[in-house]
């Protein structure tokens, strides 16, 4: 038996909302290089360079997180942490801790277990939901990801809290709501990847006795959940992305951004990146489902005694 054993009791939703946030702030701690490596390879290519700042290309993950600890410093690839820990806080607790709770909702009276139709409904209700509420804090988590500033240059924004009111004012409050549309398509389905590939697999692997309810099932579960999310998602997250991160103007709309992308880079731009999202989502519903089985244990064995 590896980790802490099922409870008797089954976790409340509160337990679930606040297990899920804790958490995802922790797979973030842990995987947070790979996202930044995943947003500088992303927005490759989309700007033409200027004087004022040296063009760098990036080649590959590693290649990537190297290039960035030279040139920016190693604390560069944690740009953004602050807003993605707010933001896991919001989010994660919304579209992971109530996916039970609103799968429950959707599946009619009488019925043991929910469909698979049911599960992608509560996957896309969640998902849409966690957007609505997280954005501003996805959109300037990706504007200190994206910023690049050599060891010479000047900081954009003086922290978190001065980015949330520089673009607040800059480019009006629905700048913080900037790329929700593309935002929710791309979060809906990552959540149905994630969530629906997690929950499908672990109970096909627990109903045939293939594995028990400890952290081989979880590790597993995690990793496919992670491969499907990122291979379905990846186009939208592009798009995300580039538009999040453009300057007033540059696109009319996310589907203008899409269509220039294919225009000027062909139809591959959708998976630049892919590797570091696969490496980054992999490893971050491994750490993040492990976790929230065990926190979910945890905190129903510390509510028992």
């Amino acid at each position: 038996m590896v980790g802490l054993k099922p409870t008797d009791i089954p976790p409340t939703a509160t337990v679930k909302f606040l297990g899920a946030g804790m958490a995802a702030c922790i797979a973030d701690l842990c995987t947070f290089p790979l996202d930044t490596a995943k947003v500088r390879l992303q927005i490759q290519g989309e700007s033409k360079p200027t004087k004022s700042v040296k063009t760098i290309h990036y080649k590959g993950v590693f290649g990537t997180i190297t290039t960035m600890v030279k040139t920016e410093g190693p604390t560069s690839l944690y740009n953004g942490l602050v807003a993605g820990l707010q933001r896991q806080m919001s989010f994660a607790s919304i579209r992971i801790g109530l996916y039970d709770s609103v799968k429950q909702f959707y599946t009619s009276t009488g019925s043991e277990n929910a469909g698979v139709l049911t599960r992608l409904l509560a996957g896309c209700t969640t998902g849409a939901m966690a957007v609505t509420c997280a954005q501003p804090t996805d959109v300037v988590k990706v504007r200190f990801q994206a910023h690049v500033r050599l060891t010479d240059g000047t900081k954009k924004y003086n922290g978190t809290v001065d980015a949330y009111k520089t673009i607040a004012k800059e480019e009006g409050v629905r700048g913080l709501w900037k790329g929700t549309l593309p935002n929710i398509t791309r979060n809906a389905i990552v959540n149905c990847g994630e969530m629906v590939t997690y929950d499908l697999l672990k109970e096909m692997l627990l109903k045939y006795h293939l594995m028990t309810d400890t952290f081989p099932c979880h590790f597993v579960a995690a990793f496919v959940a992670g491969f499907c999310a990122t291979v379905v998602a990846s186009p939208v997250d592009v798009v995300k992305t580039r538009y999040m991160n453009s300057t007033r103007g540059q696109y009319k709309n996310a589907l203008n951004c899409m269509l220039t992308m294919v225009i000027l880079e062909g139809p591959t731009a959708f998976y630049k990146g892919f590797m570091p999202s696969f490496l980054r989502l992999g490893s971050w519903n491994v750490v993040m489902f492990v976790t929230y089985e065990q926190l979910k244990r945890a905190m129903m064995l510390a509510h028992e005694t």
